[in-house]
């Protein structure tokens, strides 16, 4: 699947932020690709960038508009099939990481076979997986697991891969979901693959490597939400993580969708290494990530101080503090 930058990054009505992390995900890494924002009236999500017509896009050059937004289920809106079919019209090509075929709208697949445009399907995969093995294969491996979804995860393993390059470390971002394929242009969308095979595809996503490579798998979900548990533990499987780091957003009462309270950072450890010692009996947790975007410098700096004592490991903001403690202990890894 090779999809043609330069971006219009459609945000539909989505109503905040983490509804449009996807879009906001590809125009904080690859900005460079990034021309500009469609969004539909009500809309409370802004990546940033200039908000552009279909006309105004494809005159400044675009050539595929990625749908940015995301909702539980990944379902597409009726209301947004127009602009998809006008974005067609116009001659762009048109991406999704949503859980439904482009061409299985029929406005939208007549729109494309009228225009020559081409439909992309990120969340799905004509690659073939096996069921996961278990079985030990070299190369070092870090899993970034959550308190809850949409807290980091992604954020996080991007930050390491950038990090540990700088520092001439051999290491690999490893793309789990529609964003992180996006960003990438390789990997897997981990949620759309059947229950069985979800630990196999993790395994072929991060095969056997080189003693000292690092993959530094994208994890999603929660083991603790009952929406995504599920992905959550064959991700878990499959990664046969050496180490992993704790993702957390510290202003939550409960996890997002559900009412459900969130875990303690603590009840993620002790699960994940109960659960992850099935593939790795060494797993280890190796830092705590916190995504401290609500909280003033102060309050951040005196939380991260305090559950790094609480915890004995470093806990850092990615990307507010950068993430050096964290690589530092991978080194005895």
């Amino acid at each position: 699947m090779v999809i043609d930058p330069p971006y219009l990054i459609f945000l539909g009505d989505v109503p905040d932020a983490l509804a449009a992390k996807s879009g906001i995900g590809i125009v904080d890494w690859r900005p460079e690709w990034c021309i500009g924002q469609l969004r539909l009236e009500g809309c409370q999500a802004d990546a940033g960038i200039p908000d552009l017509s279909i006309d105004e896009a494809k005159a400044r050059g675009v050539k595929t508009m990625v749908v940015g937004a995301v909702n539980a289920g990944g379902v597409l809106p009726d209301h947004w099939i127009q602009p998809i079919v006008a974005a067609l019209d116009a001659g762009l090509d048109v991406a999704t990481g949503l859980h439904i075929r482009l061409a299985s709208v029929p406005e939208i697949a007549e729109a494309a076979q009228r225009s020559g445009s081409k439909l992309h399907d990120v969340r799905f995969s004509d690659q073939k997986f096996a069921t996961g093995k278990g079985s030990k294969r070299s190369g070092k491996r870090l899993l970034t697991v959550g308190t809850d979804c949409s807290v980091g995860k992604k954020y996080t393993v991007l930050a390491l891969e950038k990090e540990m390059r700088e520092r001439g470390m051999d290491a690999d971002f490893r793309a789990t979901g529609q964003t992180g394929v996006f960003i990438s242009g390789r990997g897997v969308a981990i949620d759309a693959v059947a229950a069985d095979f979800i630990s196999g595809a993790v395994e072929w996503v991060s095969p056997a490597a080189d003693a000292s490579h690092w993959d530094l798998i994208e994890g999603q979900g929660s083991l603790f939400h009952p929406s995504f548990a599920g992905v959550s533990l064959g991700l878990l499987h499959g990664a046969q993580a050496d180490a992993f780091i704790v993702c957390h957003e510290p202003t939550r009462t409960t996890m997002r969708g559900v009412s459900h309270a969130l875990p303690s950072i603590r009840e993620v450890i002790d699960m994940t290494i109960a659960l992850g010692s099935r593939t790795n009996p060494d797993i280890r947790c190796t830092g705590i990530a916190v995504n401290t975007q609500k909280l003033a410098e102060d309050e951040a700096r005196a939380l991260l101080k305090q559950l790094a004592a609480e915890h004995g490991l470093p806990a850092t903001d990615p990307i507010r503090f950068g993430v050096s403690e964290l690589v530092d202990a991978l080194r005895s890894i």
